[in-house]
């Protein structure tokens, strides 16, 4: 049942920010008129969706009237199932569009990815799966920026953190978070043989720094000279920051500028983004499951998705989904995917009634 009495109020709300966005107060604030826009940018579709819908209610209503006129009974009676089924489809749209939204949707990304069982076969399958989430970024226009990369010797990534930045970043990627697991035959097996490597992926809302204070006596900072494959000039300098914080212990480090400012400042984004992540997991331990602990132990048992290259199949284990396109899902192709999870997730969200008194204008969920 659609809450007549909250749209209605979203509609008169809508109404009341087109009066103020032509003010001349309004006008002359930037910053005010920036915060109205969005607002009502937000809202829009909500308030054409109840329009649309009140519209075929209304031509509904008419038919039903016309049944008990002679002349108009076979053409109302024709009409009325084709207006019936499109009111439920616009009561299920709005359903979604009043679903709570996610304040971390449109907060950028700290994508971090490890290798996991499997030796040499999983660092390279971790360098795979960040390059799968880099090129899916590609479509979407979203730009990667690697913070702290470590490699294996035999290729591939022991851990590789980036920040992904862009429009509804944390809405997408949200979804890859956890253990993918990988079923080939590695370029090494002389005999053919099919390994199961792993992967673990977490994805973290970028933090603002209002949302996590650290004390500067919480950190013990070390500068040393950055290393691994970055060619000469990566070795010249004392440049690398690692960063220790103290009451839990996490430790981050960053190497991929020349800068040690800038390493400093990229650490730090790491940094405040895992203690938010963990904060926002111990607030809502008592309310879901959903969260918790993202990446886990990296036990195959574990796994979200499995990659099976001799069947050329991928498999979400959250929703039962498998598609036959492996090729173009390592290459990015994560919109089917992603929307399916989305999809499971809205649904999940309804039979929660909403999961709480915000609204979400954009389906986004």
């Amino acid at each position: 049942m659609l809450p007549i009495a909250k749209l209605e109020a979203v509609a008169r709300r809508f109404q009341e920010l087109e009066h103020l966005l032509c003010s001349p107060a309004v006008l002359g604030d930037h910053d005010k008129l920036q915060k109205l826009n969005k607002e009502r940018t937000e809202l829009e579709p909500v308030v054409q969706g109840f329009s649309r819908l009140r519209d075929v209610e209304r031509r509904i209503q008419e038919d039903k009237d016309a049944l008990e006129d002679p002349d108009l009974s076979e053409l109302a009676r024709a009409e009325l199932p084709e207006l019936e089924a499109e009111r439920d489809k616009l009561a299920s749209e709005l359903e979604l569009l009043l679903l709570p939204k996610d304040p971390n949707d449109a907060r950028n990304t700290v994508l971090e990815i490890r290798s996991g069982e499997g030796g040499e076969e999983a660092a390279l399958f971790a360098a795979d799966i960040f390059r799968m989430i880099a090129r899916y970024a590609e479509t979407k226009r979203w730009k990667v920026e690697v913070l702290s990369m470590s490699e294996a010797s035999a290729g591939g990534y022991k851990e590789v953190i980036a920040l992904v930045t862009g429009q509804d970043v944390y809405s997408h990627l949200r979804y890859e978070g956890g253990v993918h697991r990988v079923q080939r035959v590695p370029a090494t097996e002389a005999q053919g043989r099919i390994h199961t490597s792993t992967a673990t992926v977490a994805v973290l809302p970028e933090a603002d720094d209002v949302d996590v204070q650290i004390d500067d006596k919480d950190l013990d900072i070390s500068i040393a000279a950055s290393g691994g494959p970055g060619g000469q000039g990566v070795n010249t300098t004392n440049s690398a920051v690692q960063i220790r914080h103290i009451p839990t212990g996490i430790i981050v480090k960053c190497q991929d500028e020349r800068s040690q400012l800038k390493n400093k400042a990229k650490a730090m984004k790491v940094l405040k983004s895992r203690l938010l992540d963990i904060e926002r997991k111990r607030q809502e331990e008592a309310m879901s499951a959903e969260r918790r602990n993202m990446v886990g132990s990296a036990e195959r048992a574990q796994k979200i998705r499995t990659y099976n290259y001799p069947q050329n199949r991928v498999t979400d284990h959250r929703i039962g989904l498998t598609l036959h396109k492996l090729e173009r899902i390592m290459e990015g192709d994560l919109d089917e995917l992603i929307a399916a999870l989305r999809t499971h997730r809205q649904a999940e969200l309804l039979k929660q009634g909403g999961g709480g008194d915000g609204m979400h204008a954009g389906a986004g969920a």
